[in-house]
């Protein structure tokens, strides 16, 4: 039993200390580390003695090295320690992934709205959209309300046409997408809800849209669209159909974060 904690223990300390070097410049010095590991393997395996003698001067030197050029890293590192870092908890519920990105929609929207800046947002579900992504300007960032409110500003680059989010991440901007043939929309429907109802039509996605005329907010889905909605009726269809059902919790609590990160 001792083994199975001591085993546990250590897997856990390494996972949370790659997702501490994650997007750090540690991050390659663990990759160089690890090659240097396996050229002194190789070495060793083959028999090639001065190979081998470099690799073991490397190991030697490296240490002091590592000391000096990521000292700054290594200071943080020891301060989050001290701040009980180490043990708290980092990821996000998939639950808590979704409602933060809707709260940054519904705040972009909001904004937009009032100030009748122009705005169409695609939403994906479970239909891929690489079509759609293709058309538009690779992005590829968290989604916040400032990035999504300076995307949709008037006179920008990519103001003009869709911006889609999978997950947590705005894809692409600029996107075209398929106008509705729906014979009965009403005339006064501009590009942007004619657009966010024919995407609604072939894919399972959520498309808001804030109108340039009137600043109101619509919401296309399943080929229907909900007009003037309110800031809180948004919230509640968005987080009714993108808020995934919590997952019951075995003993009460969960003991390994990143399976919950699997279905985010």
């Amino acid at each position: 039993m001792s083994d199975v904690v001591d085993i546990l223990l250590v897997a856990y300390v390494l996972y949370k200390l790659i997702l501490f070097l994650r997007g750090t410049r540690a991050i390659q010095l663990l990759k160089g580390f690890l090659i240097i590991v396996g050229v002194w393997v190789l070495s060793t395996y083959f028999e090639l003695r001065t190979l081998q003698w470099l690799m073991s001067q490397a190991f030697t030197y490296g240490v002091l090295a590592i000391l000096i050029i990521f000292q700054p890293e290594l200071r943080r590192a020891l301060e989050q320690l001290g701040r009980g870092w180490l043990f708290t908890r980092t990821l996000q519920t998939p639950q808590e992934t979704a409602r933060r990105m809707v709260a940054e929609v519904i705040k972009a929207v909001t904004y937009m709205a009032k100030r009748r800046i122009g705005a169409l947002i695609v939403i994906s579900r479970s239909t891929g959209l690489e079509d759609v992504v293709e058309t538009g300007t690779p992005i590829g960032g968290r989604v916040s309300a400032e990035l999504l409110i300076n995307l949709f500003t008037p006179n920008t680059p990519l103001h003009d046409g869709a911006v889609v989010i999978q997950g947590e991440t705005i894809l692409a901007a600029g996107c075209y997408l398929p106008l509705s043939e729906n014979p009965y929309i009403g005339k006064e429907l501009g590009t942007r809800h004619r657009a966010a109802l024919g995407i609604s039509e072939t894919t399972d996605v959520l498309s808001v849209v804030v109108s340039e005329e009137t600043g109101r907010i619509s919401l296309a889905m399943n080929g229907e669209m909900w007009r003037d909605v309110s800031e809180e009726t948004l919230r509640a269809m968005l987080e009714q159909h993108l808020v995934p059902p919590p997952r019951p919790e075995r003993y009460g609590y969960r003991l390994w974060p990143w399976k919950e990160r699997r279905h985010g």
